[in-house]
Order: C-alpha cells, then sequence, then structure tokens
C-alpha cells in the first residue's frame, strides 16, 4: 500500500489534475492521497493559499475582500469547468470560504489557520469529486475525522503520537482517499497548521499511520539534484539517499523538502520516492534509511545566506569553565537562536540569522560578551553564506575536507570558517555571501565532474 502526496503545482490546473488521475489509477496500491491547494499555474500566478491569507487578513480588519474571494472560488471554478464537474462542487466551495471568513475572529491566529488550510481541505473535496465523476470509488477524508490530531502553535503543528494509531483504520476504507494536506486539529477541535509546504510533513504522517510500504511525493522535477540547478548548469540527479542526507541538505537550502517532513516516515522505516508529475515514468529520487555508497564522498551541495558571525577570542577560554553557556544565555536573553557553533582552543564563533539582530541589539549584545565574559576580542562579521557538503560517505573517505578547502582556494574564494558535523555526514563552510555562487560551483566540480550519483 502507497501513500502518495502531490504539491500545489501538480494540482494546480484541471489539466494537472487530469495526470493525477492517471498516476492514482497506473498503480492499485496507490490508496491515499494527499493534495495541496491549488499552486501557480505561470510564474507570475498567484497561489490560492497566498489569495486566502490576504483575504483573511482583510476580514480581520473589517475591510472590503470581495475582489479576493472571487479569486478564490474563480481559481477552483476554471479547475472544475475543465473537468467537467457540476457547479455544486463550487457551492459547497463557496459556503465553506464564506463560513470561515465569517467565523470566530477573537482567536485571530486560530483565525487564520482555519482560512488558510481551507486551500488543501476544498480541493481535496474538488479532486474527490473528479475522481467519482470517473467512476472511481473515491471519498474525501477530513484530517479530525481520520483522528489527525496535533498540538503546538500556528505553522508548527506537532502530531500527537496517538493520531498514528487512528489513522491506520484509513487502510481498511474502500476505494481511494482523498485527504487534505498542511493541517490537523487540536484536542480543542481547533485548526493547527503545519510550516508552509506542510502537505509533506502530512504524507509522511499518513505513511506512517497506515504503516504504507513506500511514500511517493510527487511535484515538478524529475528527482532531487545533487546542487541547485539554477547554479549549475544540468546537475546530476540523486538516485538513492539516506534521510539523513536528505535533511541536512534541507536544512542548509535544499527547496525540495522542508527538514522536518520526512520525520514521521523515517521514523516508521518507510522509503520515500520523489517524483515527478509532468514525466512520472521517470525514476525519481528515492530516501531510504540506508544505502550503498556507490558515489564519490558527497552526494550533495547546499548553500544558504543571510548569516552573521559573532566571533569571540579569549586566551585560556579553554579552562574557563561555563565559558560557552554564558555567552548563549546572553543570546538566550535576546530571544536569538544560533545555527552552527565553531570553535578553537581561545575563540568560539555563533552562526546566526542576521535577520535576528538589528545594529542596537548587535551593540548592546557586543556589550554585554564584554562586561560579562571579559573577552579580549569581540567581532561580528556579516553578510555570510554557509555552504554544506553532504555525504554519508564521507565517513569513510579521507581527504574530503582538504578536497573542498582545495577546490575553494584555487577558486580564489577565501574561507571564514569550517565546521564538521559530529556524525561526518555534513561539512560546513562559510564564505563571504558575494562568493557564495562561484564556491558552489567549483565545489561540484571537484565532487561531481564524471562521477555518477
Amino acid at each position: 500500500m502507497k501513500v502518495v502526496k502531490f504539491g500545489g503545482t501538480s494540482v494546480s490546473s484541471g489539466k494537472q489534475i487530469e495526470k493525477v488521475f492517471n498516476i492514482v489509477m497506473s498503480d492499485q496500491d496507490r490508496k491515499i492521497v494527499v493534495v495541496s491547494a491549488p499552486g501557480k499555474r505561470f510564474a507570475d500566478d498567484i497561489k490560492v493559499t497566498d489569495l486566502l491569507i490576504e483575504c483573511g487578513e482583510k476580514y480581520l480588519q473589517n475591510q472590503e475582500a470581495e475582489d479576493l474571494v472571487d479569486a478564490v472560488i474563480s481559481r477552483y471554478a476554471s479547475i472544475a469547468n475543465e473537468l467537467n464537474l457540476p457547479n455544486s462542487i463550487i457551492e459547497t466551495i463557496y459556503k465553506d470560504v464564506l463560513s470561515r471568513l465569517n467565523g470566530d475572529k477573537s482567536k485571530p491566529i486560530h483565525y487564520m489557520d482555519a482560512i488558510k488550510a481551507s486551500g488543501e481541505d476544498n480541493h481535496a473535496k474538488l479532486i474527490a469529486a473528479y475522481f467519482r465523476h470517473q467512476g472511481i470509488e473515491a471519498s474525501y477524508v477530513n484530517p479530525k475525522e481520520a483522528g489527525l490530531i496535533v498540538n503546538g502553535s500556528s505553522g508548527n503543528a506537532r502530531v500527537l503520537p496517538e493520531s498514528y494509531d487512528r489513522l491506520y483504520s484509513l487502510r481498511e476504507k474502500p476505494g481511494i482517499v482523498i485527504f487534505p494536506g498542511f493541517f490537523g486539529y487540536n484536542n480543542e477541535g481547533e485548526i493547527i497548521t503545519f510550516s508552509r509546504s506542510g502537505s509533506d510533513i502530512t504524507g509522511s504522517i499518513l505513511a506512517n499511520g497506515i504503516k504504507a510500504d513506500l511514500y511517493e511525493n510527487f511535484t515538478d522535477v524529475d528527482a532531487v539534484y545533487s546542487v541547485n540547478p539554477n547554479l549549475v548548469k544540468k546537475p546530476k540527479e540523486i538516485r538513492e539517499l539516506t534521510y539523513r542526507e536528505m535533511r541536512e541538505l534541507s536544512y542548509a537550502g535544499f527547496s525540495v523538502f522542508h527538514d522536518e517532513a520526512l520525520i514521521p516516515a523515517f521514523q516508521a522505516g518507510i522509503p520515500v520516492n520523489i517524483k515527478n508529475t509532468n514525466n512520472p515514468s521517470a525514476k525519481g529520487t528515492r530516501i531510504v534509511n540506508q544505502r550503498e555508497h556507490r558515489n564519490g564522498p558527497v552526494i550533495g551541495i547546499a548553500s544558504d545566506h543571510d548569516f552573521c558571525s559573532i566571533y569571540v577570542n579569549k586566551y585560556l577560554m579553554n579552562r574557563e569553565i561555563g565559558f560557552g553557556r554564558k555567552l548563549l544565555f546572553i543570546l538566550e536573553e535576546f530571544g536569538l537562536s544560533y545555527e552552527h557553533s565553531p570553535s578553537g582552543i581561545d575563540d568560539l564563533s555563533i552562526i546566526l540569522r542576521q535577520s535576528q539582530m538589528d545594529a542596537e541589539t548587535e551593540k548592546r549584545i557586543i556589550k554585554r560578551i564584554y562586561e560579562e565574559l571579559g573577552p579580549d576580542e569581540v567581532k561580528v562579521e556579516h553578510n555570510l553564506s554557509l555552504i554544506m557538503i553532504v555525504g554519508e560517505g564521507m565517513r569513510h573517505n579521507i581527504g574530503t575536507a582538504a578536497r573542498a578547502s582545495n577546490a575553494l582556494a584555487e577558486a580564489g574564494i577565501n574561507i571564514e570558517m569550517i565546521n564538521q558535523g559530529s556524525s561526518e555526514v555534513s561539512m560546513m563552510f562559510g564564505v563571504k555571501q558575494a562568493q557564495e555562487n562561484r564556491a558552489v560551483q567549483a565545489l561540484y566540480e571537484e565532487f561531481f565532474a564524471g562521477v555518477l550519483v
């Protein structure tokens, strides 16, 4: 039995939904179908979720939003017309959207979650109607009905363990199950959304819940690439990688998955196959617990920017008990979270998103560090990019760091910092933001030229 998820571009139009139908019907093991809200049909298009957010915000401010409501309903109506569905499904969606918009506004955060979730929820109803229109036994199932119970805050829902036992009963439901992604319900019956790209999380949760043999995630690319294709022309496709590699790459800037999306599937040991709705015959990329390391030490390269580092130097820092804890406590008091913390015998750097810290906050932090820790030097370095090379094979290969450093040096790029994860699956390089693209290209040439991934 398989859980199959389709992203926003895969369900953005009637033509795309016809592809979804054909994909599902081509494999009788595809039992649970998780769908997103309608995404972009073309580059300048607007996602339905974005329209809903703007609409909800205007309603909260008691402003006119008739044009936005019309835009939302028009998207669904356009899809329904392409699929020759009766007007009754659009009437159902229209009533639901208006009901949510005119709902209880006393808790604005919960109100907005209900508005945002309507994108997925109503699209699941429409897609289920299309399957039935094609003569297939199919049913829309709401997360509350299925027992997908969560806790947490808006945009940060966390599935409760008891949900998995409840979701298992979906195996016995006749026909195809069409399930909306992106949200669940708390114990008070309120809608709580996952992070953006939350439909990936829903699919992963359902795969765990029904003990699926495979979780297929359909998107608009043939596979996961070894590097951002906007930086390197025709990069190599990754045929297979581990959960840990995928999480490291996602965290470091890969946009295929949110870095937490696959955790439920990983916990159940369920493999994931990323495939292309527009080219379903392509093999795609499999994400597994373990793989054979037939390629070189590196499976992928990811990068992200807009970081800064707080560098602290103090002679004999290593002998001062609690120095690191005190430094992090200062950051905690300012409400700052950090990403990495490379250190030496007399120095320590804290890497964080520079958007967290304005000029005034920076001055206050530096002052606190000098007053409370008595360092010899404190300096803040702005506009850094972090580049991550990732691969399980790095643990079994000697000289990976040297190869990477040499490649960057030959490209004329100065390494601001270097840090290897304790798992030895990733290695991070900090460079000036202006050199990010060139650094990624140099590393790609070093590790992937002539290598089969």
